[in-house]
């Protein structure tokens, strides 16, 4: 093995403990401003992998680049509906007078 893939799996795996350890710790009111932020970040990724995809020279960095995409879009799309999810948690149910009273008026 090459020294690069070795420096960059012990950067990779680093930075798994970290991200790890720093999730973990997030209190739940936290957790959907930072989801909105991954969001973005991944927003960003997205089109670094279409242009890392784009530019590649060979089949390698072709099918890199597309895994790239298709990883950062689900990761988007579910950030998404998670952060959409827990927003409908704090939205007001109406009340059970109000949903007769506009039964009644109907």
């Amino acid at each position: 093995m090459s020294e690069a893939v070795i420096a960059g799996t012990v950067v990779f795996v680093l930075a798994s403990f970290v991200g790890f350890e720093v999730i973990a710790k997030v209190p739940p009111t936290l957790h959907t401003p930072l989801m909105s932020g991954a969001n973005a970040i991944s927003g960003i990724t997205i089109v670094g992998a279409i242009t890392a995809a784009s530019l590649g020279s060979g089949t390698t960095a072709s099918i890199l680049g597309l895994l790239a995409i298709i990883t950062a879009t689900i990761n988007v799309v579910g950030g998404f509906m998670v952060t959409d999810r827990m927003l409908e948690m704090f939205k007001r149910k109406p009340s059970p007078r109000s949903a007769q009273d506009e039964a009644g008026e109907a």
